[in-house]
């Protein structure tokens, strides 16, 4: 009796495991797990950036002409002087990026190859004669400055912006206005968390640059007469503008 017994657990133990084994096989495979989607970071303007910047500036000086009275009178001419020289510096600033838009502050200083000099002519009102002219610098620093705002608006990595503010150099103050437009390279150099290239127009005025008022300019001797040394009067005013055109590159850090 046990005998049998035991015979027919066995029995019904293989059907089970039979029965099971064909039903694993029935199942389907399990597929695997999908791969995480991984998505870009969305570039901003917002950080801090720091660069260098290069390129070429104008300068025009707006000496005005002056009548003179006196023993001598005549005319002395100024000559506009509006060469060009090489420019460069670095600048540091921060942006800060609201939807499109982008507003921040920069603050840069440059090297200016701007020194030159200018030659006053003299036309007598009398008498012909020969006349001696002075040497005038036009004498804007070799540096300045600026203090800027920045607004402008961002199409994914290009910025196009306006700027203005404050110019200054060792003696003298005036304005700056501009602007350019940034693009933001695919490479990440020196740790930065994005460089950006630009290029950027800005118009700086220094008013009232009045050094060389009261100084000699020239020594004009009438026909057949004594020589006059010829003085610049002190209602002369010597205003200078200067146009800087310029290619940036800046590290941008923080944000992305």
């Amino acid at each position: 009796m046990r005998k049998c017994v035991l015979s027919l657990l066995a029995g019904v133990a293989g059907v089970t495991l039979a029965a099971a084994a064909a039903s694993a096989a029935d199942l389907p495979s399990q597929a695997p797990p999908p791969a995480p989607i991984v998505t870009a970071p969305i570039f901003t303007w917002t950080g801090f950036y720091a660069g260098v910047n290069a390129g070429w500036g104008w300068r025009d000086s707006n000496r005005e002409s002056v009548i003179l009275g006196g023993a001598v009178p005549g005319t002395l001419f100024f000559p506009n002087n509006d060469d060009g020289g090489f420019t460069g510096g670095g600048q540091i600033g921060y942006n800060y990026q609201i939807g499109s838009f982008v507003i921040g502050v920069e603050t840069d200083i440059q090297w200016a190859d701007t020194d030159q000099s200018e030659t006053v002519a003299f036309i007598p009102a009398g008498l012909p004669g020969t006349f001696v002219p002075g040497t005038f610098d036009n004498n804007l620093s070799d540096w300045f400055g600026t203090v800027r705002a920045r607004a402008g608006v961002a199409f994914d990595r290009v910025l196009i912006y306006a700027t203005g503010g404050l110019a200054y150099s060792d003696d003298n103050t005036g304005w700056v206005a501009g602007g350019g437009v940034e693009w933001a390279l695919p490479v990440n150099w020196f740790g930065s968390s994005a460089v950006t290239f630009g290029v950027e127009g800005l118009w700086i005025g220094f008013d009232d640059d009045d050094d060389n008022l009261g100084r000699f300019a020239g020594t004009f001797t009438p026909t057949g007469g004594t020589p006059v040394d010829l003085f610049v009067p002190n209602n002369n005013n010597d205003d200078n503008d200067f146009f800087v055109a310029r290619a940036k590159l800046n590290f941008k850090f923080g944000t992305y």
